[in-house]
């Protein structure tokens, strides 16, 4: 469990900038025979993937561990050395951002995901749930953070409350769905390979 949460905060750690992409064949082409791939940004990172791959792999326990450890990190980095572990912020600052309850959703989403993905055997569609649901769990902490945070004035939104909500949920949501589904993916293949 501890060899798992070190991994998913090395890995969260590192995805924070790696950003996603998707790889296309339009059908029109591939009927035809002939080749023709597109590659195209999914406008995200693989940051959510990191804590729902922790949590698909080494569960429950090891998903919230180094989602915890990814947080409390990317606040006291920064204030002791100066070292920037989110991508839009860090410190104790970052508390005030309205993108801070979506790094807080980490840690019950991978908790989720872990707690589904062990319910019982590994199939690809359990996985794919846990996942979506760990998913699911992130943006409803993100969301419940900025509608209580800009009601107390606690969260400081450059524009209204909508495009918050748009540029940190609703945008984000078609590119993690997919990253998601991946990870369910690459787990179920791993956790078959791996004989659990």
């Amino acid at each position: 469990m501890l060899l798992w949460a070190l991994i998913g905060l090395i890995l969260t750690i590192g995805s924070t900038w790696l950003e996603a992409f998707s790889l296309g064949v339009p059908l029109r082409d591939l009927l035809r025979g002939e080749q023709g791939a597109w590659i195209s940004s999914l406008q995200v990172s693989f940051q959510v993937g990191a804590a729902l791959f922790t949590g698909c792999m080494g569960g429950k326990t090891a998903a919230a561990l180094s989602q915890i450890a990814y947080v409390a990190l990317g606040i006291l980095l920064f204030d002791r050395f100066g070292y920037e572990v989110f991508t839009q912020g860090a410190g104790i600052a970052s508390l005030r951002e309205p993108w801070f309850g979506y790094l807080l959703g980490f840690i019950p989403g991978g908790w989720l995901c872990g707690w589904l993905a062990f319910r019982s055997k590994a199939t690809l569609e359990r996985l794919a749930f846990g996942s979506l649901a760990g998913l699911a769990a992130v943006h409803l902490c993100g969301l419940s953070y900025l509608l209580l945070g800009s009601l107390v004035r606690w969260v400081r939104l450059e524009g209204s409350l909508g495009e918050a909500i748009m540029t940190y949920s609703v945008l984000e949501i078609p590119g993690q769905v997919m990253v998601a589904c991946a990870i369910a993916l690459i787990a179920y293949g791993m956790r078959r390979a791996l004989f659990y």
